[in-house]
């Protein structure tokens, strides 16, 4: 008979005092089933009472010093843990909340050689589902998304990197990524991939981990029996962040496939975002000065926000 595993949290704040609590309430329960060795909250330099809650809670507290962005934080948070007692450990967002026994279901999912991350099926508030998984980042599927949007081109076929089918989420299997809201990642997995990627503030930083670990023959494993209570973050409605958003996924398109490749990304990109923007989006407005402008994209980050 398998032992339990054994798990420890990272969780990343950053002036998030009001869903912390709640998010660290819900661990043991969804732990159950596995060993819950270690919790620690990576701090990046709050302003509000994240630390104290997270303190009240017993939880470990490794304060970054700064605002780092959330790689770094992970990075801090996993620096502080003995991986040497550990099976795996999972980064989530503070405005998470984890159904009973979820923790456990992700181990299992990892027992399967040469699966190196496993992610919950991630619900709104009132239950409903959050299209958390994606498909490989290409050219086609940017221009088919600057066309007809995300939400329709993830619902024909494979045409759209977001998948958006409510069926496809019934189902327990690979993505080649999945939103960074919570992610549990094995420790042999941790050890060969090393830290995240701290140039990105935000955004894009799990896709770069999980596309990294692909690249070294880690599967990312989605299990719909675990569940995530995910309040979500406003880079939809927020134009600073959803134009980092924007930014970071260009330049990680080109970062991993060249020049040519990323010159036709980014025009996809912008055409996509031009159109909604001409549309009255804000997002996109901002999105589109900040793709075409550089020299305008400083300061637009206030800082790491939940996903």
């Amino acid at each position: 008979m398998d032992l339990p595993l054994r798990i420890a949290v990272v969780v990343v704040t950053y002036n998030s005092a009001d869903v912390l609590g709640d998010c660290l309430r819900s661990l043991p329960g969804g732990a159950r089933g596995a060993t819950l060795s270690a919790v620690v909250v990576a701090d990046n330099a709050s302003g509000d009472d994240s630390v104290p809650v997270a303190e009240r809670a017993g939880a470990t507290v490794v304060q970054v010093g700064h605002n780092a962005g959330y790689a770094a934080a992970v990075n801090a948070g996993i620096a502080a843990l003995d991986l040497d007692g550990l099976d795996a450990v999972l980064v989530c967002n503070p405005d998470c909340r984890v159904r009973p026994g979820a923790l456990a279901l992700l181990g299992e999912a990892l027992r399967r050689p040469g699966r190196g991350i496993a992610v919950p099926r991630l619900v709104n508030e009132d239950g409903s589902l959050q299209a958390s998984l994606r498909r490989m980042p290409t050219v086609r599927r940017a221009l088919v998304e600057a066309v007809i949007g995300g939400n329709l081109a993830g619902r024909i076929g494979t045409l759209g990197e977001m998948v958006t089918d409510p069926r496809a989420y019934e189902r327990p299997g690979e993505a080649a990524w999945a939103t960074g809201a919570a992610m549990l990642v094995a420790v042999p997995a941790l050890r060969e991939l090393g830290p995240w990627d701290e140039s990105f503030f935000l955004y894009s930083e799990e896709t770069e981990y999980a596309l990294r670990a692909r690249d070294r023959g880690w599967t990312l494993w989605y299990e719909p029996g675990a569940v995530f209570e995910h309040l979500g973050g406003d880079s939809g409605t927020n134009p600073a962040l959803a134009s980092l958003l924007i930014v970071n996924k260009v330049r990680l398109f080109r970062r991993r496939r060249g020049s040519p490749a990323g010159a036709a990304y980014y025009l996809a990109v912008v055409l996509g975002e031009g159109l909604r923007a001409l549309a009255g989006r804000r997002t996109s407005r901002a999105s589109v000065v900040a793709l075409v402008r550089p020299s305008r994209r400083a300061g637009i980050v206030a800082g790491p926000a939940p996903r």
